[in-house]
């Protein structure tokens, strides 16, 4: 028999990994993995259940009351409406600019896309209260600095921030990094040859585009649609800071505004939660409906293919122009006038005398305040605690989900997911709605905030870690149960030190992602207990924005750094796309 019949025979011998069944698993095992299902199960049902009790039950029993209140003091319509326009607003400015951003650096030979494709992630690392801020600074239609260059020669400001133009101007410019991250992807997977036979034919370039290209990648397409309109939805920032004060009101403001009037209207503020939560599951129905339909619009093919840039001629430098305009309005304006600001002593228009009089003092003090350094310290506390509880979690979750074949498993890989589609105002007030009523004292404290951010942050962590659980094989696992090893020894010895890069990576990004939360955590904080975000809420409304701005570039500066470490661990290891 040949050398290579015999190493045939040997492959075809040797016992393929199987999936577990509850009948090869130990009674440690079992106690392990119950635990987890337990947890996740506690952190995605248990706030919803007490947020239905709360809203449709009173001391009489089941009740419409509060949803009579909520919507005959403000209405339905208008409320609706206004939510309705902004997050179609917001989605269209973001699909366009992400999708045109995308396709030009991934697509054509457009100069200088490396860079271009680093500063356009930026502004998805600005945490969303600061990203507002910064656009105050520059369009609001008194001291802004846009506004005071451009209303010399219009007569009248630019643009009005605090209006539903300018509300969707900033929420768009904020995620349309999501979506260029989305269409990248989309676009580096695409078979090129239909483009390619389509230019051959003598079609023209924007043809193509509109006819083969965006038909080719419409899963993709759709889905960023989805995204950003649920993220829009259930943005707090926007409406917070430049909807209230030009009267227009969505329900994340008016959730906000029933909690925080005294006395604290719990049962309006769960009226406008549950509409919230239909309109954002609704969305991610929709959109895992299209994941699974994606199939239908794949161009598979037997063989290897190298997208070749297409060659836009004389319009590349058009291009290469439409990309730094974009990455001049959406990172350098805000960035630079957060740090211009940082260094004044009161906010004020850029001259020769403000120029003149640039200082670090801002930085000092916030090293002289308390409050600031209790808010760095619970944000890094949190952070750690979050992420690495997070992620322990979601390793052996995605092991069960993985690995096994255990009865039920799909529902705790769908429990994990649930939390994507609850907004983090409403998470917040269903916290309260179980933390008020427990004689576990919880509410008051920063454990309140951990389990906030703990049911925030697991579909990211359960994303993280599948991703790398599939690239693990199983025969690892069953050489160390085969060589003796308990479950757990084989778990805590082989798994996890496989698992480390993409654990690694989920970590930073919910480490550092925890420092940009605001929304889950305004409604349940209590004095003593605030994160950096909400500092930088209380300086702005204590009227503090020049040292507001100061802890803004650190904390910019710290994401950013954080940003490329996970960057260079996720190149490193394969899972950046995770």
């Amino acid at each position: 028999m040949s050398e290579e019949a015999t190493s045939k025979r040997h492959r075809s011998l040797r016992p393929r990994p199987r999936s577990l069944r509850w009948s090869d698993v130990s009674r440690q095992q079992v106690l392990i993995v119950l635990g987890v299902v337990v947890a996740i199960g506690f952190l995605a049902l248990v706030p919803l259940a007490y947020l239905v009790w709360g809203t449709f039950f009173d001391q009489h029993g089941f009740t419409l009351r509060f949803f009579r209140e909520a919507y005959g003091q403000y209405g339905l319509a208008e409320m609706g409406m206004n939510s309705l326009k902004f997050a179609v607003g917001s989605t269209l400015v973001a699909v366009t600019v992400g999708t045109v951003l995308a396709y030009l650096i991934v697509r054509t030979d457009a100069p200088l896309k490396r860079l271009m494709f680093a500063a356009s992630l930026v502004p998805l690392i600005i945490p969303g209260v600061l990203h507002t801020i910064a656009w105050i600074f520059l369009l609001s239609p008194r001291a802004g600095l846009i506004n005071n260059m451009f209303e010399p020669l219009l007569g009248r400001p630019l643009l009005d921030i605090f209006s539903l133009g300018g509300m969707v101007l900033v929420q768009g410019l904020h995620l349309a990094p999501l979506v260029f991250l989305l269409m990248v992807a989309a676009f580096r997977s695409m078979d090129p040859a239909l483009e390619e036979s389509a230019l051959m034919s003598g079609a023209r370039l924007r043809t193509v585009f509109r006819r083969i290209t965006l038909s080719l990648v419409k899963p993709a397409l759709f889905a960023a649609v989805l995204v950003i309109a649920v993220r829009s939805l259930e943005s707090f920032e926007v409406p917070a800071l430049l909807g209230i004060p030009g009267g227009y009101w969505v329900f994340t403001s008016r959730i906000w505004r029933a909690l925080d009037t005294y006395p604290s209207r719990f049962g309006q503020a769960g009226a406008y939660s549950m509409s919230l939560l239909i309109l954002t599951s609704v969305g991610v129905y929709l959109y895992s409906r299209l994941s699974k339909r994606g199939r239908a619009f794949q161009t598979v093919t037997g063989r290897g293919f190298r997208p070749r840039p297409l060659e836009l001629g004389r319009a590349r430098w058009l291009a290469t122009a439409l990309m730094l305009s974009y990455v001049v309005i959406s990172v350098v304006l805000p960035v630079m006038i957060l740090v211009y600001s940082s260094t004044q002593p009161f906010f004020q228009a850029p001259s020769a005398h403000s120029l003149s009089s640039m200082s670090l003092d801002n930085y000092r003090h916030l090293f002289d305040q308390d409050l600031t350094l209790r808010a760095l310290r619970n944000s890094f506390v949190l952070g750690v605690g979050s992420a690495t509880s997070v992620m322990l979690l979601m390793a052996v979750a995605s092991w069960l989900v993985v690995r096994t074949k255990m009865p039920g498993r799909w529902v705790v890989d769908n429990l994990a997911f649930l939390p994507i589609a609850i907004p983090g105002l409403v998470l917040g007030v269903s916290l309260l709605f179980v933390y008020l009523r427990s004689p576990v004292p919880i509410y008051g404290t920063l454990w309140i905030l951990f389990i906030a951010f703990l049911t925030t942050y697991m579909p990211y962590g359960m994303r993280y870690a599948t991703t790398s659980m599939y690239q693990i094989s199983a025969e690892l696992e069953e050489s160390a149960q085969t060589s003796g090893a308990t479950w757990w020894q084989g778990f805590r010895r082989v798994i996890l030190p496989l698992l480390a890069p993409g654990l690694v990576a989920g970590w930073i990004f919910i480490f550092a992602a925890s420092f940009r939360e605001l929304s889950s955590a305004i409604l349940i904080y209590s004095p003593g207990n605030e994160v950096i975000s909400i500092r930088i809420w209380e300086m702005w409304r204590d009227g503090s924005t020049t040292e507001l701005a100061a802890l803004g570039v650190i904390i910019v500066a710290t994401l950013v750094l954080l940003a490329a470490v996970a960057h260079r661990v996720g190149a490193r290891f394969g899972i950046r796309e995770a």
